[in-house]
């Protein structure tokens, strides 16, 4: 790794190189009775403020819960994890759930949106659990409603809405903290293909202003669509690429 004159954050990685996500010898061991299962068995992975990069891997390949790591869902049995500049891997519980609240945008395959609340109010669900004021949590997620198209839908629920504008308000949510990090686990499985395709163009839209993503996907067609593709096999990194022909 080049050397910056950043401020080195303890033995890890530098602050103002750049580096969003890097992780060193990552791994994730589970005890299932008397088997070990080794799901991450060393990840070694850079990733740089404002690419956009696919993970990939078949079932089994550990891209779960390498995601669930990443994303502060799981802890690692060994290894580094290093997030803008600071290793939250060593993290407690709670430090955690705050790093998840402030730094990671969370879109998932099945929306997790509240029922009976409308576009705004669950836009503004991250902004009243870090106890921003009422006012100003109206107006970032107006403005984050409005950037994925959807400024005529904020009093609607989402029995109210397609299965393409209820993606659209988790990718609202998932932005209104402005975080580090946007992490977007099968955000296309539960959509049809035109859907699916408006969706990978509002995140390539959201990557060229800046906004840092991390897709997880199976599907080799919504890959494409991201400047780097990471597969795993066995709970490694199998291939690391640039990918040339990812729409612009």
């Amino acid at each position: 790794m080049k050397k910056t004159n950043g401020t080195r954050a303890g033995n890890g990685v530098q602050e103002g190189n750049g580096v969003v996500i890097q992780t060193r010898g990552l791994r994730k061991y589970y005890v299932l009775g008397a088997e070990t299962v080794r799901a991450v068995r060393g990840v070694d992975l850079e990733i740089k403020r404002g690419e956009f990069v696919a993970i990939m891997g078949p079932s089994g390949s550990g891209k779960s819960t390498f995601m669930n790591l990443i994303g502060c869902l799981d802890t690692p049995t060994a290894g580094e994890y290093w997030l803008n500049g600071r290793q939250v891997s060593e993290l407690s519980d709670d430090q955690l759930a705050r790093v998840r609240n402030r730094d990671i945008g969370f879109v998932f395959q099945t929306f997790n949106l509240l029922p009976r609340q409308t576009s705004l109010h669950n836009v503004e669900l991250p902004l009243i659990y870090a106890g921003t004021p009422a006012k100003e949590r109206k107006r970032r997620a107006e403005d984050k409603l409005a950037r994925v198209g959807l400024a005529d839908r904020m009093g609607h629920k989402p029995p109210e809405l397609s299965g393409g504008q209820r993606q659209r308000v988790a990718i609202a949510r998932a932005l209104v903290n402005d975080p580090a990090l946007l992490l977007a686990d099968e955000p296309t499985g539960n959509l049809d293909s035109q859907t699916s395709r408006e969706i990978v163009d509002i995140l390539r839209q959201l990557n060229a202003m800046g906004q840092t993503i991390i897709l997880v996907t199976h599907e080799a067609d919504i890959a494409a669509a991201a400047s780097r593709q990471v597969h795993l096999m066995d709970g490694l990194v199998e291939r690391d690429f640039l990918n040339p022909g990812a729409a612009n």
